[in-house]
């Protein structure tokens, strides 16, 4: 269901939410990034302000603000702190499916942000083809087994619970999707994470060994896992991801800016931003950044507007945001010189958590691909899915 949300509101609500990242998200951030911490504190601010809850419906007690409000708050919580924005991230694109197919007393704490969710795809067999689970679930003694091993889980071990993939039961089709409470017996993290970026995500390998659940766990139908992920997941992901790239790109612009405008080569009384080739690259960071959120909008519009051309944005979006924000913070490392390699500033942090979009199912290549395939009239997945 689209949701349409007044103009008013979103300014109300970005202010919400800035005044929260102002106080609590950003001043924690660096904190966060040096220690590799899972930004607790940030994720129960944003859920006092009601950010867990923007695609919660009214009638469990959400603001159902819908895709335009999550994707406005990511990009402001990504401006300041990538890894608790990428929590938030996961957290709405698992809330999709919950609000669509969950219980309703699990709808309800997500609703009033007592509770925190979170994907459970990625797998150590299939890796990043998120559409090829390898784990199992069988029944047993009038109970569901999941047995899996999970490669990357977001929030792993910090999450109240788990959108879960695994072959299906006995149905046909590639995957089926279980809610699993995170504390069910028989589900493990494995260590901790030590990245490159978005060090506070706790991105960390989950194992389940004979995890019993109830039939009440499935979300959707044995067997039509694949339809959820690419109707419900795949759009709330990929338009995230890009609010996400593109809340790096904004922030990392500003403080080059301000770097370049304020540092001074005293030989020549000029300040950096005086420079032709230095200014050269700051264009291409704001032609970049602007462009971004230019696809970002129109991607907003065709999904609300149901446009024929929307899941080709949904497609485009993600593949298109998470490459310019690297082209965006490696121009920024570029112009601001050694200045941009101390912590200061903050753009190397921004230039390490722009490298986890590219990577991240879909990647970049994937989406070329599905790209390549919607615009050539092939199939998206279903030759894929069938070897």
């Amino acid at each position: 269901m689209t949701v349409t949300v007044s103009p008013s509101d979103l300014a109300e609500f970005r202010s919400s939410v800035q005044s929260v990242v102002d106080a609590t998200v950003a001043p924690n951030a660096v904190e966060v990034d040096r220690t590799g911490t899972f930004p607790r504190k940030n994720i129960e601010a944003l859920a006092q302000a009601g950010v867990l809850g923007v695609l919660s419906a009214a009638d469990v007690g959400g603001s159902a603000r819908g895709l335009r409000a999550a994707a406005q708050t990511i990009e402001q919580v990504a401006a300041a702190c990538g890894s608790t924005a990428m929590v938030v991230l996961m957290h709405y694109a698992a809330t999709a499916v919950i609000e669509a197919h969950g219980p309703e007393e699990v709808r309800k704490r997500i609703a009033t942000g007592q509770h925190l969710t979170t994907l459970a795809f990625s797998e150590a067999g299939s890796r990043s083809h998120f559409w090829a689970p390898l784990s199992s679930a069988s029944r047993v003694d009038g109970h569901v087994r999941l047995d899996a091993n999970k490669s990357w889980v977001t929030s792993a071990g910090q999450a109240d619970s788990y959108v879960w993939s695994s072959k299906p039961i006995a149905a046909d089709g590639p995957m089926t999707l279980w809610l699993v409470p995170a504390n069910s017996s028989g589900l493990s993290q494995s260590g901790g994470f030590d990245g490159l970026g978005l060090r506070g995500n706790s991105s960390t390998r989950m194992t389940a060994t004979n995890v019993l659940l109830t039939d009440a766990a499935l979300l959707g139908s044995d067997g039509g896992g694949l339809d959820l992920a690419l109707s419900l997941v795949l759009p709330t992901f990929n338009v995230l991801s890009a609010a996400f790239s593109l809340g790096l790109m904004e922030a990392t612009a500003a403080e080059a800016g301000k770097h370049l405008s304020e540092t001074r080569l005293q030989h020549i009384d000029q300040s950096l931003a005086q420079q032709q080739a230095v200014r050269l690259d700051y264009a291409r960071v704001r032609l970049e950044t602007d462009r971004t959120r230019a696809l970002l909008e129109d991607t907003l519009s065709a999904i609300e507007t149901s446009r024929a051309d929307a899941m080709l944005r949904v497609l485009e979006v993600k593949a298109a945001a998470s490459e310019a924000a690297l082209q965006v913070t490696d121009l920024a490392m570029k112009v601001c010189g050694g200045a941009a390699f101390r912590k200061e500033l903050g753009i190397e942090r921004r230039f390490r958590d722009a490298r986890a979009a590219r990577v991240m199912a879909p990647t970049t290549d994937a989406l070329l691909d599905f790209i390549g395939r919607a615009t050539l009239g092939l199939p998206l997945l279903e030759d894929i899915v069938a070897r």
